[in-house]
């Protein structure tokens, strides 16, 4: 009994291991309202950040739009979410957020839909980057605005960058040349 009891407790710790989602299990809503998965990203690095347009960290667009324009391509990637979750800073619909980062910081890097990344409405992605037992690396809270989450090339979580952290900032870049 005891050997039988081992060998199912077995089976059950690989096949959880083993159903590990990665970030190209995720589909998601584009900022025009597609739907984009996130396995067409395969072979990527990619830097996904929650953003806002009335924040005192919005000039990040700025940076982020450069990283873009200088290491965007076939090897990396930027993917902004919106969201609304810290004193209502996105208080816009998909469109005029749209229309901001056009108009004011002239991004070209993936907008995604509007979503939630904390609380009872945290998006299933933002679930996945934020909780070690789903994507098997580190805990994490989103505690603001433009905070970052480093995907590597195979859709693992790498680690987490904090909000006040520039774009530009060595740990990234070096992340990103790597």
């Amino acid at each position: 009994m005891k050997k039988l009891t081992l060998i199912f407790s077995l089976i059950l710790i690989s096949s959880i291991a083993f159903s590990q989602k990665s970030f190209y299990d995720f589909k998601v809503k584009d900022i025009e309202g597609g739907d984009f998965n996130l396995s067409s990203l395969k072979g990527k690095k990619v830097l996904v950040v929650n953003t806002a347009s009335k924040c005192g960290l919005t000039p990040q667009y700025k940076q982020l739009e450069e990283l873009f324009e200088k290491f965007g391509g076939d090897k990396f990637t930027i993917i902004g979410f919106p969201a609304n979750n810290f004193m209502k800073q996105e208080p816009g619909t998909d469109s005029e957020i749209a229309e901001f980062c056009e108009k004011n910081y002239g991004v070209k890097f993936q907008m995604m839909s509007k979503i939630s990344v904390k609380g009872d409405d945290m998006h299933p992605l933002y679930k996945w980057l934020t909780s070690k037992s789903e994507n098997g690396v580190l805990d994490s809270e989103v505690k603001w605005n433009f905070q970052k989450y480093l995907i590597d090339e195979n859709g693992k979580l790498v680690d987490m960058v904090e909000p006040k952290v520039k774009p530009d900032d060595e740990k990234i870049l070096s992340w990103i040349k790597k």
